[in-house]
């Protein structure tokens, strides 16, 4: 093999060869990467929990923002978010990608040891894929496998009227990272807005830790933005919702450099979508509770607003009066 091999010479099967090489067995794997197919055990008792997600060149993602190594990594990261927002503990993957024909063999390399670092991370095996020639931009297929005991998995359908809606973390920083990359405006000290837009990181351990609860009704994580994402939540759930902006949890940071804006963009953090930040539902009398456990797990929870029995989800000002964002959330079409 030549000392600096491209894709060309290695190959699929090659490069294939190359993914496989890096991985590492884990939990539950009986036959990983190299057959028609993985074989993996469930630990007796749980259900299998299963998501997909598709990422896109230029829809997802631009290359001139995104460096290789992070890009991997949140392409994983926003399937692992997926499992966390159910209560799940994941446990496989399946890569599958479209390459371009002129794509580096580095960059490549890059996107494969930040994938299998956000895997280590979080004790995930990937145990297979796919791979073929794009003629149009990087395309990028995670699907996400965990388990979970029955009772403890959280889904959307459970928010009742009267529960409080809770968010993990803080909500908007990714937004404003994407404003500022659209806009040119990287200075020193944006870093961290460009960090949780590029390297998000999925609430695993949080979402496990409300599911051992048992004080959740129904959980979501924050992909397209807290308005849309409820929103989910509350048509399955066949409620409403009322929101308020004050109550938002928006990092220190993010109010500081909002002061060059002409008005508070209180829309990127309703509606910017990226946190991965997960959104639940609770009855208020375990409003202590869940305060107690949340600072035990090290990750601070805000309540946001109130389901309510009326369909619809409203956003209420400071002073009482109705918010209407720009856009309600991220949709593709």
């Amino acid at each position: 093999m030549a000392s600096n091999p491209n894709l060309s010479s290695l190959g699929e099967f090659g490069f294939i060869s190359r993914i496989s090489a890096a991985t590492r067995p884990g939990a539950g794997v009986v036959t990983g990467i190299g057959d028609d197919a993985a074989v993996t055990a469930l630990t007796p008792g749980m259900q299998l929990l299963t998501s997909t997600d598709m990422l896109l060149e230029n829809v997802h993602f631009r290359c001139s923002w995104h460096d290789p190594y992070r890009l991997g990594r949140k392409s994983l990261a926003v399937s692992i978010s997926d499992i966390a927002a159910m209560g799940g503990i994941p446990r496989w993957c399946l890569l599958s990608l479209g390459i371009p024909k002129d794509a580096a063999l580095g960059f490549m390399d890059d996107f494969t040891r930040g994938f299998l670092d956000m895997a280590a991370e979080h004790n995930v095996s990937l145990i297979g894929g796919d791979t073929c020639r794009s003629g149009n931009g990087l395309v990028i297929s995670v699907t996400i496998m965990g388990e979970q005991v029955p009772k403890r998995i959280i889904r959307r359908t459970g928010a009742r009227p009267g529960d409080e809606i809770w968010v993990t973390g803080t909500l908007g920083d990714a937004a404003l990272g994407l404003r500022l990359l659209e806009e040119g405006k990287l200075k020193d000290g944006f870093g961290q807005f460009i960090t949780r837009l590029l390297d998000p990181t999925p609430r695993t351990e949080v979402g496990q830790f409300l599911a051992e609860s048992g004080l959740v009704t129904s959980m979501i994580d924050i992909s397209d933005g807290l308005l849309a994402d409820f929103g989910h939540i509350a048509e399955q759930s066949g409620v409403g919702g009322q929101l308020n902006l004050a109550a938002l949890p928006i990092s220190s940071a993010f109010r500081a450099i909002s002061e060059g804006f002409s008005q508070f963009p209180y829309h990127l953090a309703l509606s910017g979508g990226e946190d991965y930040e997960l959104a639940f539902t609770a009855s208020p009398n375990n409003n202590e509770k869940i305060t107690s456990l949340m600072k035990n797990s090290g990750i601070d929870a805000t309540p946001v607003g109130i389901v309510s029995s009326l369909p619809g989800v409203t956003v209420l000002c400071p002073d009482g009066s109705s918010y209407i964002p720009p856009t309600p959330g991220f949709n593709h079409f």
